[in-house]
């Protein structure tokens, strides 16, 4: 039996971000081989990675994530040393200052505790990400539903039950600006049926 068209694109890129894939496609990542995945979970963005020869790194707090990432490895690069891929907190990475050409932070960083926390992990992200680099985040806002919130900045109540870190246009295009970066594409939001709104923030660094 033929496989299916979606059989096959899962068969390459996993469960890959769409927003991510968007990224490859429009060739954000041709000359930027040395990639970390911060807060990687499971691997979902990671196969086609693998799969393709980048230089990968990975790093999440929960054992269990980091050990379904080197079977992923294994299986999909099994030459890659395992100790690229570790058990650690986003704000204390144990990397030297601008080893990685990108950074893939995809739905972590609304998890942060506050503000303060939440700055410690992107000042760590940006400290280890080369000049040139590629910064792809993928988290909660408060862009299309701030009257739904009592904040626009800070932890939250979400209509749809979770308690997040939002931020909103005004303190992305400001943190861009405080970290010398360029806004590689319009700060994008999906608004899901007014319960929760998702932005995409893709940034490159300038020094």
């Amino acid at each position: 039996m033929n496989a299916t068209p979606s059989s096959e694109l899962r068969s390459q890129f996993g469960d890959i971000d769409i927003y991510l894939f968007d990224q490859l496609l429009r060739g954000r990542f041709d000359g930027r081989r040395r990639i970390l995945d911060a807060g990687c979970g499971s691997g979902r963005n990671l196969p086609f990675l693998l799969s393709r020869g980048f230089e990968v790194f990975a790093i999440d707090e929960d054992p269990a994530a980091v050990g379904a990432v080197r079977k992923l490895a294994e299986r999909f690069a099994p030459t890659l040393p395992l100790d690229n891929i570790r058990q650690g907190a986003l704000d204390a990475l144990p990397w030297s200052d601008g080893r990685m050409d990108a950074i893939i932070c995809s739905a972590v960083l609304h998890f942060a505790r506050d503000r303060t926390h939440f700055e410690r992990i992107l000042d760590e992200m940006w400290r280890v990400l080369a000049p040139g680099g590629l910064f792809f985040a993928r988290l909660a806002s408060s862009i299309g539903i701030e009257s739904l919130l009592d904040e626009t900045v800070g932890r939250v109540r979400l209509p749809d039950g979770s308690d997040r870190f939002v931020v909103d246009e005004r303190y992305l295009l400001d943190k861009a600006r405080q970290l010398g970066a360029t806004l590689l594409d319009p700060i994008k939001t999906t608004n899901v049926q007014q319960q929760r709104c998702m932005t995409t923030w893709v940034v490159q660094k300038h020094r």
